[in-house]
């Protein structure tokens, strides 16, 4: 009997942006004042907790900050709104967009944005050129040997690095393929090689990603031989079977030591590596602290050890991921004693 390989969807778990000691509202945010183009930015705060210290990070857009370049470390000192400005690194200079980020590993407070890399001042946005956003579909795939795009409103004359991943990755640290000039840009065609360490896979992420100008976009496709896409010739993708998405629930916290969770919908069969990290990183390349085989699959609990390094820390995001069929599922949790 063949695996069922799941759709990977987001599962939003709404809980507060903050901690329960905090006073009604108090979510931290910044707004871009002010940018000197490759130089620097400007920021002005709003509802920042008092006496808390913050690490400034910037990077690529669509990372949102996370695992970005530090640039700076920020005390809030009387806390509320208060503004500062960075220096925009080097590796970042000459990128059309930039997110920025400011996290404190103590208390786990976070803000973000980010901005256009134009020379601004005061409120107003700058005047980027025409927006754009570039998309690709696929055209044709040769299983396990290659894959054909086409793409639509891509920018002219940039370079695009091509990765491929595990479904699930949207191609984010993929195996690199190659690197697309976009050339005129707008609409055309491309081929990539399959590299080996993914043929056999079911369904494989793939991901256009400009170092320089920040743009990128993604799209998957089912390894499978088809011919002729969109002209009603192409193959039908198999189907994927039951549809499980995978969630789970903490069960009880001894503060500093460890969490228990309650699993629910996990396939059977699997293996997923157990990671936790700071609050706001949903455990992505957080630290390893255990492997969980689903085995039965469904409901299950489990308890994992709080490591040293986040001991002390006031919330903290915890993740199940699969290597191999690409479920995930991740939460978070108050580290007090609890129930």
């Amino acid at each position: 009997m063949k695996r069922l390989i799941p759709f990977l969807l987001l599962i939003a778990i709404l809980m507060p942006l903050f901690p329960a000691s905090a006073s009604s509202g108090t979510i931290p945010t910044f707004k871009i004042d002010a940018v000197v183009r490759g130089s620097s930015v400007t920021i002005t705060t709003f509802n920042f907790p008092k006496n808390d210290s913050f690490i400034v990070t910037m990077g690529k857009m669509g990372t949102r900050g996370i695992g970005g370049t530090q640039v700076a470390t920020q005390a809030s000192n009387a806390g509320g709104s208060f503004s500062a400005t960075y220096t925009i690194p080097d590796s970042l200079k000459n990128h059309y967009m930039i997110a920025i980020r400011l996290q404190s590993p103590t208390s786990g407070y976070y803000a973000y944005n980010w901005f256009y890399n134009n020379t601004t001042s005061g409120s107003a946005p700058p005047v980027p050129v025409p927006f754009v956003i570039p998309t690709f579909t696929i055209k044709d795939v040769d299983k396990n040997t290659s894959v054909t795009i086409e793409t639509a409103n891509f920018p002219a004359d940039d370079t695009f690095t091509v990765t491929m991943g595990r479904i699930g990755t949207r191609g984010i640290n993929g195996i690199v393929i190659g690197t697309q000039d976009s050339g005129t840009g707008g609409k055309f065609t491309a081929t990539y090689t399959i590299p080996d360490a993914l043929k056999g896979q079911h369904r494989i992420a793939i991901r256009l990603q400009s170092p320089t100008s920040g743009y990128y976009s993604y799209n998957w496709f089912y390894n499978n031989t088809t011919t002729g896409a969109g002209t009603g010739g192409t193959t039908p993708p198999p189907s994927p079977g039951k549809f499980v998405i995978p969630t789970f629930m903490i069960e009880s916290v001894v503060k500093n030591n460890t969490v228990t969770i309650r699993t629910a919908d996990f396939p059977k069969g699997d293996t997923f590596t157990v990671t936790m990290g700071y609050m706001g990183t949903r455990g992505i390349n957080g630290i390893v602290v255990d492997t969980q085989d689903s085995i039965d699959g469904g409901t299950f609990t489990a308890t994992y050890d709080i490591p040293d390094v986040l001991k002390g820390q006031y919330r903290i995001a915890i993740r199940l991921q699969s290597p191999t069929s690409g479920y995930y599922a991740y939460n978070w949790f108050y580290n007090n004693n609890a129930p």
